[in-house]
């Protein structure tokens, strides 16, 4: 079979991102010393600074981690609330129907910081100074500007100036546009950085002491007092067309603290795959692994348009159930008792039929058909897809796709990590001045319509669609794997994941196996656009198999042979540790030894 490189594979440890320098700077910590929770955090901050279109130091970061002497997978919840000023009735005095898309109306307390914090005080071994050199380095020395960082600045060369002038101080040195390959520096984001080591090292030379003093320095600090200074003063164009000031402020940074929480799972084939709760999308693929267990996929081609058929039905079933039931769970109530169960499966197996269903049909619960008439109301279904329909928006221009980015680690003791870093992307919302970079607008993903488990609610976390994945096999750490992705993210690596257990594919070569995307069911990111029906496959597929999906009535629109997915995926077994990444945009790489 071909795959354009191998599986790695190892006995000291293995790394994957989505970036080859946050790989390097990964590996080097374990090389160094470190486990593998000490490298996905120096990684995680070395991805901050050199794919800043995709995520940032205000962004958001769910991770799940598996010790070898815990009994269970844990959940480090790095998703920021919403202001406690944001309300439906305070969108609706300003006369708008969704949250916007960008600015500082959107924005949430950024949680990644404290994630990461979190998790190198209870599970790392290193100092925060160790930690963050590698990004410092990178923005104080300068790092290689992607190509697809420099054409999400050029719709903004004249936009950042004229209406968010601390954005063009950082991303339009000289006033013009990065060269792609050049060497782009972000003084600003390093001397931030340095404030905060200069913080945390003044609480003297425990470690846990200075983890807790740069927290403060975060939250309670300047970070949070220059934020709060200028969400209070500036009003500022975002995606509505209009200026508009922010809801953000440092009473609302001050509240905040990323937490552990159990994982969700399910049981699979012999293995259990976790994922976070419903304030993220993960469940969605626990939901369909529970539809698909009544299909025998062993039996299909992993590349016919059976195969296909099968999951994405599934799926467009596991996501209409996200879209009425799904929300954060300290606010609402989510029956995932009810929805991960068998025997709920086993109703809900029986609408997957030979036809692509042009339906969103969510199960037969109380208020669950009147939500969807709702939410397909709200999300202007049927319409092409427009502005929006990648993660960052950015309005009234038009805008580059764009996704977030992924690692996963495992090292040599047994610790395994997945996690998926996303928001405060540098084309989403203006960049707080003194700091050097922006703040998360996941506010979008929240609905203004009253009754919704996804309705804005001063102080929740918004749904998101950021989802890592776990697997363990009799306790043990076996998988971890993601993807960028938006909504699309559980479908590929639901899709992986499904060619490495039933055809015996390698990781590599079923991370290079074509891929597909449902757009069936509302996006989560503004405008919320859905395309009933709607399939992207990957010009690899063949027209034999475009065509069969065809007469099943998908609407099927043919991709690039390379231009669906990034997953990234390490796992260990037999003694070994296993690495792998997607050679999709040719940046990811995996590294193993």
């Amino acid at each position: 079979m071909f795959t354009t490189r191998p599986e790695l594979r190892g006995t000291f440890g293995a790394i994957a991102t989505t970036h080859w320098i946050a790989s390097a700077v990964g590996m080097s910590v374990l090389e160094r010393g470190g486990n593998a929770f000490d490298a996905a955090a120096a990684a995680g901050f070395v991805l901050q600074v050199v794919e800043p279109h995709l995520n940032g130091p205000g962004g958001e970061v769910p991770i799940i981690l598996k010790r070898p002497d815990q009994d269970l997978p844990l959940v480090i919840c790095g998703q920021g609330p919403m202001p406690m000023a944001a309300t439906p009735e305070r969108f609706a005095a300003l006369g708008l129907a969704q949250v916007p898309g960008t600015g500082l109306l959107p924005s949430v307390v950024p949680g990644a910081f404290d994630a990461w914090m979190l998790l190198l005080r209870d599970h790392g071994t290193w100092t925060p100074r160790a930690v963050l050199e590698a990004a410092i380095g990178y923005a104080e020395n300068g790092f290689p500007v992607l190509p697809r960082v420099a054409a999400s600045i050029l719709p903004a060369r004249e936009f950042f100036p004229a209406e968010w002038p601390s954005s063009a101080e950082i991303w339009l040195p000289g006033g013009e546009v990065p060269r792609p390959r050049a060497l782009l520096r972000t003084p600003g984001l390093a001397a931030t950085y340095r404030r905060i080591l200069a913080e945390a090292e003044a609480a003297g030379a425990n470690r846990e002491a200075q983890i807790e003093a740069a927290r403060g320095a975060f939250y309670r600090g300047f970070v949070a007092e220059a934020v709060d200074r200028f969400y209070r003063t500036a009003e500022l164009m975002d995606s509505s067309g209009r200026r508009h000031g922010g809801l953000l402020t440092g009473d609302d940074m001050a509240r905040y603290a990323a937490r552990t929480e159990a994982t969700t799972s399910r049981d699979y084939h012999g293995l259990t795959v976790h994922k976070t709760g419903p304030w993220g999308q993960g469940p969605v693929l626990l939901q369909a692994l529970a539809l698909l267990e009544g299909f025998d996929l062993a039996a299909m081609d992993p590349a016919g348009e059976r195969f296909v058929h099968t999951i994405v039905e599934c799926m467009k079933l596991a996501y209409a159930d996200r879209e009425v039931f799904y929300g954060d769970p300290d606010a609402v109530d989510v029956p995932l008792d009810v929805l991960l169960s068998d025997a709920y499966a086993a109703t809900r197996r029986r609408l997957v039929s030979d036809e692509a269903s042009l339906d969103l049909i969510p199960g037969d619960l109380p208020g669950a058909m009147a939500r969807m008439a709702e939410v397909m109301a709200m999300s202007g279904a049927e319409t092409p897809i427009g502005l929006g329909h990648g993660e960052p928006t950015f309005a009234p221009l038009p805008v580059e796709w764009g996704d977030t980015v992924h690692l996963d680690v495992v090292d040599r003791w047994g610790n395994m990590v997945s996690a998926t870093p996303s928001g405060g992307w540098l084309q989403s919302s203006p960049a707080v001045p003194g700091l050097g970079f922006s703040i998360s607008t996941r506010g979008q993903m929240c609905w203004l319509a009253p009754g919704h488990p996804s309705t804005l609610r001063p102080g929740m976390r918004p749904r998101t669609t950021l989802t890592p994945t776990l697997v363990t096999r009799d306790g043990e750490g076996y998988l971890a794997m993601g993807t960028p992705g938006g909504d699309q993210q559980d479908q590929w690596t639901l899709a992986v994941l499904l060619r490495h257990l039933h055809h015996g594919m390698d990781l590599q070569a079923a991370i290079d196996q074509p891929l597909f995307t449902s757009r069936h069911f509302p996006q989560s990111f503004y405008p919320r656009i859905a395309e009933p029906g709607r399939l992207l496959v990957e010009e690899r597929f063949g027209p034999e198999v475009i065509g069969a999906l065809q007469r099943r009535g998908h609407l099927v629109k043919v991709e690039g042979p390379w231009s669906l997915g990034r997953v990234c995926a390490t796992g260990r077994r037999d003694g070994q540790v296993l690495a792998a990444a997607t050679p999709r945009l040719m940046q990811a790489y995996a590294i193993a030894r």
